[in-house]
C-alpha cells in the first residue's frame, strides 16, 4: 500500500491521485478478507469489505465526475466536448 499511498499524495496529475486513491480502497478490501480469514469470521468481513468496496466505488466515481466538470471536460448536458 505504500507505493499506492506514494501515487495518492505526491501524483503528478489529479488522475493519479484517484488511481492511487482508488487502489488503496481495492488493497483494503482484499486485507479485509484476509483478516476475515485468520479470525474465522469470514461471513462478518465479507458483509464489511463489501460495503467498503461500494463506499469506495462511489467516491472515486464521484470525484472524477467532479474533476471531469472542474476542468470544463463537459457541457452543460453532460455530453464530452471534442
Amino acid at each position: 500500500m505504500a507505493l499506492s499511498l506514494y501515487r495518492a499524495i505526491a501524483g503528478p496529475t489529479v488522475l493519479d491521485r484517484l488511481i492511487g486513491v482508488n487502489a488503496i480502497g481495492s488493497k483494503t478490501t482484499v486485507l479485509l478478507i484476509i483478516i476475515g480469514l485468520l479470525y474465522h469470521r469470514v461471513d462478518m468481513f465479507v458483509d464489511i469489505a463489501l460495503a467498503y468496496a461500494m463506499l469506495n466505488f462511489i467516491a472515486v466515481l464521484a470525484a472524477s465526475r467532479y474533476f471531469q466538470k472542474k476542468k470544463g471536460m463537459v457541457d452543460s448536458t453532460g455530453e464530452m466536448k471534442q
